[in-house]
């Protein structure tokens, strides 16, 4: 992962951590199993996965594809970047149950 986007990760995490204040976010480790979504997202009793990219254009990795739409289908899971990223989070906001 390169630094801009370890420095969006980073970032992300806080501003989730700020939307959604008792959440737990695990990293997931890319050298155990290839392609999973960076972070999970745990909620209450729900989750969502985020794979972080640095721009919308930026490369997917081999596998990645398949296991967003794979945990997109059990809970939510979506590819995550600064274009992109209101979006995402409300969208996965409506998904764990959050109400504001």
């Amino acid at each position: 992962m390169s630094s801009t986007e370890n420095e969006y990760q980073a970032g992300l995490i806080k501003r989730i951590t700020n939307r959604l204040p008792d959440c737990i976010i695990l990293k997931n480790d890319p050298e155990y199993m290839q392609g999973v979504p960076d972070l999970l997202i745990l909620w209450n009793d729900r989750w969502a996965m985020l794979e972080c990219k640095k721009s919308s254009n930026a490369k997917h990795r081999p596998n990645q594809d398949y296991y967003v739409n794979l945990m997109n289908r059990m809970s939510f899971a979506s590819f995550i970047f600064p274009e992109n990223e209101e979006r995402v989070l409300n969208e996965m906001e409506s998904a764990l149950g959050v109400s504001r």
